[in-house]
C-alpha cells in the first residue's frame, strides 16, 4: 500500500530525511530505502521509454538500444558485452529506456523535487519524493533471482549478477511478468552516477502501472508531497548543504546550471 505524507514544514521534512530504522543485528541505524524526486506531484511514475514510445515500446526498445550501441561503442566498448550495460549507459546519456531512476539519498531526491527547468514554476504546484524499500521488492523476485542474490549476499543486483540470471529482455519480461521487478546498482561509469548514489528499477514491459504495482505489493512505499509554499525554502537549504547541480552534474555543465539558478530573480 502506498502511504501519502504531506511535507508542509521543515520539521516534517527532517523526519523524512532521517528515517533510518534501528537494526538490532547490526546495532546500527540502517535501511534499504531508495528515493525518487519529481518536480510535480501530479506526475505519475513512468519510465522515459513509456513516455517516448507509448504502446510501441516493446518493438522499438531493441531498435533504439541496437542503434545506440552502434555509435556508443566507440566511446565505451564494454557496452557490447550485455544488453544491461547498453541500457544503463543509454539512460545515463538521455536515451529513453525502461529504467526508473532512484537514489539511496533522500537529499538527492529532494534536489530533483525542488528543481525546475523554469524556476518561475517553483510556487505553481506541489512536488513529490517517492520512497520504497528494496527488501520488499527483493522478496517478490522469482526464485532463481533470489538464489543469485543470496549467493552474493545482497539484495541489489549488479550488471553481472543480472546477466547471470538472464541474458535478454525477453527472458527478463517472461520471468518478471507484471508483479515483480529488481533494483540494479549501475557501474560507476563516471562521477555523476557516484555522486547521485544511483539505483535503477528495471521495469518489465508488461508492467503498465508502476504505482499500482507498488500499491498492491509493498507496505513501506511512501509518497511525500512537498507543499509548493515550502519548495524555495528547501531549495535554499539544500544549496547550503552543498546539494546542488555542482554535485549532481560534476563539471562545467553543472556549474552553469547552478549559477543560472543561484542568480535567478524571483
Amino acid at each position: 500500500m502506498i502511504k501519502t505524507v504531506e511535507i508542509s514544514d521543515m520539521n516534517s521534512l527532517f523526519d523524512m530525511v532521517s528515517e533510518q530504522e534501528y537494526r538490532k543485528d547490526l546495532d546500527r541505524h540502517r535501511n534499504l530505502f531508495v528515493y525518487r524526486g519529481q518536480p510535480d506531484a501530479e506526475f505519475p511514475l513512468t519510465t522515459s521509454l513509456m513516455r517516448n514510445c507509448k504502446d510501441k515500446r516493446k518493438e522499438l526498445e531493441p531498435c533504439m538500444l541496437r542503434n545506440f550501441t552502434k555509435y556508443a561503442a566507440l566511446e565505451e566498448p564494454t557496452i557490447e558485452r550485455s544488453i544491461w550495460r547498453q541500457m544503463i549507459f543509454g539512460q545515463h546519456h538521455g536515451l529513453p529506456t525502461r529504467l526508473l531512476d532512484w537514489s539511496f539519498s533522500p537529499l538527492m531526491a529532494l534536489h530533483f523535487s525542488v528543481t525546475e527547468n523554469d524556476m518561475d514554476e517553483m510556487e505553481a504546484h506541489d512536488s513529490a519524493v517517492w520512497r520504497t524499500d528494496i527488501h520488499e521488492l527483493h522478496d517478490l523476485l522469482p526464485e532463481k533471482y533470489q538464489k543469485i542474490a543470496t549467493k552474493y549476499a545482497t539484495t541489489v543486483f549488479s550488471v553481472d549478477m543480472l546477466a547471470e540470471a538472464c541474458s535478454s529482455l525477453e527472458q527478463y519480461d517472461e520471468d518478471m511478468g507484471s508483479e515483480s521487478l529488481l533494483m540494479i546498482e549501475p557501474p560507476s561509469v563516471d562521477v555523476r552516477i557516484v555522486n547521485q548514489y544511483s539505483f535503477f528499477a528495471v521495469i518489465p514491459s508488461s508492467m503498465e502501472d508502476i504505482e499500482g504495482f507498488l500499491n498492491r505489493n509493498t507496505e513501506k512505499t511512501v509518497k511525500y508531497i512537498i507543499r509548493k509554499e515550502l519548495r524555495w525554502q528547501i531549495r535554499d537549504m539544500l544549496d547550503h548543504q552543498n546539494i546542488s547541480e555542482r554535485i549532481v552534474y560534476p563539471g562545467l555543465d553543472g556549474i552553469s546550471r547552478w549559477l543560472g539558478r543561484h542568480y535567478f530573480v524571483k
